[in-house]
């Protein structure tokens, strides 16, 4: 099953800042443009932005001096003290604070390193398709810099809540580390005390690991593997670091987890071509029944619908598992997106934007003319079930809220 280890991690020296670094930590590279880029770095040019990001957009590889000027900073860093290695390997119990609808919240993780396997070992599973040009460009990364600059998100089942009961005595403690962005709090601390690390490993060890977030960067993690084990004549040690990712573990039973939707908007496209296509598909319904509800950036109208033909997955992917066939975002984009609209617009695809707030998705409707596509989030038992099955949702089927903080922790692999 997963063997999860501490971790001796590189990250910043927060003391003379009395431990809040708000001003060096960064949004995940993925949801960053180069004004997000220029803003981070406007407050800090330590900011870990300016390593993490060095070639945009992220979307395949940059040239080599891009990533070289990364090592070269992390190196500088390290040794002029703006970065400390840890002495001592460690867990990193990590808590987010943030407002949802009115409410406090708290997510609790905690950060490790996580053995790297293959998922035919069903260990460590996906839940979303992937793509190659992302992977370039972390892999050139990677390699410049020999580290793991941002982690990866995992969940896993504890409704016993061991994990966080190991950590309850830390967790009443002051954080050695805080940091605020983008209105959440990221409080963490840094536990070497045997007494809980050994606990967590064991708990763990029993465990599969769901890939919440970061797909990209797992495969990344393997192809640098076996790339740095061709440099050393086919095999690495066992207990090599490249043999290790680093992980933000978090319990898939924790109320602080939250799945929020992921929204999509239909360019350039009235709503009578969209409701015409899905006649199929669809039924006008209430807006307390409705599956999806389309607005209308035109007129600023809204149109709940329900789906009525659900079972026609079986027949046009009937290698997908049960869980699959009854994903709302499976019905869309491959029945009445892919099939359906495609078929309405003369064999043309339509173009699909992916906005994760309400409020973004109907203004992006209203200026590119189109329709937003209010979903509903997927299930976390919908999100287990399909990654036990080996299925694979469509992209962009989960959105965590919030993201995790990039900054907190680096892992060197050597």
């Amino acid at each position: 099953m997963a063997e999860v280890a501490p971790l001796a991690a590189i990250r910043f020296d927060a003391a003379p800042t009395d431990g809040d670094v708000s001003h060096l930590l960064a949004p995940p590279y993925d949801v960053l443009d180069q004004a997000d880029k220029d803003a981070l770095l406007a407050g800090s040019d330590r900011n870990i932005v300016a390593i993490d990001l060095p070639h945009l957009p992220p979307k395949s590889a940059g040239p080599p001096e891009a990533y070289e000027k990364s090592a070269q900073m992390l190196n500088k860093w390290l040794a002029d003290g703006t970065f400390v290695r840890e002495k001592n390997p460690a867990l990193y119990l990590y808590h987010q604070q943030f407002q949802h609808d009115g409410r406090q919240h708290t997510r609790r993780k905690f950060i490790a390193r996580v053995r790297l396997q293959p998922f035919s070992d069903g260990v460590i599973l996906p839940h979303e398709l992937t793509f190659g040009g992302p992977k370039e460009d972390r892999l050139a990364l990677m390699k410049a810099t020999r580290c793991q600059l941002s982690p990866i998100f995992g969940l896993y089942a504890d409704p016993e809540d061991r994990v966080g009961q190991a950590f309850t005595a830390t967790a009443s403690t002051q954080p050695d580390v805080t940091g605020t962005l983008d209105d959440v709090e990221n409080r963490m601390w840094i536990v070497t005390d045997p007494g809980v690390t050994d606990v967590v490993v064991t708990a763990l060890a029993d465990k599969k690991i769901y890939i919440a977030d970061g797909h990209h960067r797992y495969g990344t993690a393997l192809l640098y593997r076996d790339w740095l084990a061709q440099q050393h004549g086919g095999s690495l040690p066992p207990n090599h670091p490249a043999n290790y990712v680093m992980f933000v573990l978090a319990s898939m039973d924790d109320p602080g987890c939250l799945i929020l939707p992921y929204n999509r908007v239909l360019a350039d496209i009235e709503l009578e071509t969209v409701l015409e296509a899905w006649s199929d598909g669809t039924t006008s319904t209430g807006i307390d029944q409705a599956d999806i509800v389309l607005w209308d950036g035109r007129t600023e109208t809204e149109q709940p619908l329900e789906f009525t033909n659900r079972d026609i997955l079986t027949s046009l992917e009937p290698d997908q598992c049960d869980a699959w066939h009854k994903l709302d975002y499976a019905y869309l984009h491959r029945y009445l997106i892919d099939e359906l609209l495609t078929k309405k617009l003369g064999g043309e695809k339509p173009q699909v934007r992916y906005v994760k707030s309400t409020g973004d998705a109907k203004e992006t409707a209203r200026n590119e003319s189109g329709v937003a596509l209010l979903v509903k989030a997927t299930p976390m038992a919908h999100l287990r079930t399909v990654s036990e099955s080996a299925g694979l949702m469509p992209q962009k089927s989960t959105y965590f809220h919030p993201k995790l903080a990039t900054g907190l922790t680096i892992n060197p692999l050597t």
